[in-house]
């Protein structure tokens, strides 16, 4: 019995480390048990190349700004993904604004509402963090706190 309890508990930790993996230069980006805000599996594609991550009001509505004016088809074209953490948002609230909101976007966002699976990605306040990715590892971490700044990091 001792056995099986200690085999959970590594399956438990598994799980938590996973969840809750750092974003670390020169290394693979943790996976991402995400969904997006039509609640289906969200997966990043191999050839990303930049993760747009806002964690808070102020970065999502920016993000939003920049993003709200673009064409459909305009992040693949970057090879850009979304990535939004709204674990702190009242579920209330998350349900009955944000996550509609996000549901009239012509593009998909991976959505966070557990705090544990994004709790150790890199963050400043108010700051949109960009996780800048080559073959698949990060190669820097930059931080947009404008639309200016937001739309450079996206070549426009």
């Amino acid at each position: 019995m001792k056995k099986h309890i200690g085999y959970l508990s590594l399956w438990f930790l598994g799980i938590g480390a996973a969840h809750a993996s750092a974003v670390v230069l020169q290394q693979p980006l943790p996976p991402l048990p995400l969904q997006d805000q039509h609640a289906k599996a969200w997966s990043m594609r191999a050839d990303t190349r930049l993760v747009i991550f806002a964690a808070g009001r102020t970065p999502s509505n920016l993000v939003m700004e920049v993003l709200g004016e673009q064409p459909k088809g305009f992040l693949d074209s970057r090879h850009a993904v979304y990535v939004a953490d709204m674990s702190r948002m009242p579920g209330i609230i998350a349900r009955t604004f944000a996550l509609p909101a996000l549901r009239e976007q012509p593009f998909a966002v991976g959505v966070a509402l557990e705090e544990k699976l994004l709790s150790q990605w890199p963050r400043q306040e108010d700051a949109i963090t960009l996780i800048h990715l080559e073959a698949g590892k990060v190669a820097r971490i930059d931080y947009a706190r404008s639309a200016v700044e937001l739309k450079a990091a996206l070549g426009l």
